[in-house]
């Protein structure tokens, strides 16, 4: 799979690259040095993932990520920092990307990049996922009929909410991935929701 790394610091991007191609299957076909470049370097590249740092000194990978996802919808974004900030995670769920990791947490990249690019989850670091409960502001109950939901759309947005994948659900529901699969969808399209991050939030801001 291909990789485009974006960070301003020189030094990490090259050890970024070193890093993930020890993993045979990972190639890293370029690497840049702010959000500016990250935006022409993906439309050159269309890589299976752009690895980028938030914090850049021209454009922030928050500002770059918006733009590429705003053409690109179908882009996969892994979000690198050294920050767990709660307004930089809330704007990075918001924008639907793929996955928000810190930099310490190096030794999980390989395996997040290889999530993202196959399209079996989003990935958030540890220290990420712990926050949620904190910056998730509760509401009063939200009426779900008011968007026609049916009650196994609703189970199926409540599993999610825990954190089940598809192939969890399908086995706690009885159903096939497929048919999991296809639920989401229309949840999705009913709510006008991005992806399945967007979805736990919106339920656990809606519960």
């Amino acid at each position: 799979m291909n990789v485009v790394v974006i960070d301003d610091d020189r030094l990490v991007s090259v050890s970024l690259k070193t890093i993930l191609e020890a993993d045979k299957d990972i190639q890293v076909v370029a690497l840049g040095n702010d959000g500016s470049e990250a935006l022409s370097l993906y439309e050159e590249y269309k890589p299976d993932v752009l690895l980028m740092d938030i914090q850049m000194t021209k454009m922030t990978g928050l500002e770059a990520a918006e733009q590429i996802l705003s053409k690109y919808k179908e882009a996969k974004i892994l979000l690198l920092t050294t920050f767990a900030d709660d307004e930089y995670i809330i704007k990075a769920l918001q924008l639907g990307v793929k996955g928000y990791v810190l930099k310490q947490d190096f030794e999980t990249l390989v395996p997040a990049i290889k999530a993202i690019a196959d399209g079996t989850q989003n990935v958030f670091g540890a220290q990420i996922t712990e926050k949620f409960s904190n910056f998730v502001k509760k509401q009063s109950k939200f009426d779900y009929k008011a968007y026609d939901l049916t009650e196994k759309e609703y189970e199926i947005i409540d599993l999610v909410a825990e954190g089940l994948n598809n192939k969890e659900i399908a086995s706690k529901l009885y159903l096939s991935e497929g048919t999991v699969r296809n639920y989401l969808s229309q949840i999705l399209l009913k709510l006008d929701l991005r992806d399945r991050t967007q979805l736990a939030i919106f339920y656990l801001r809606h519960k």
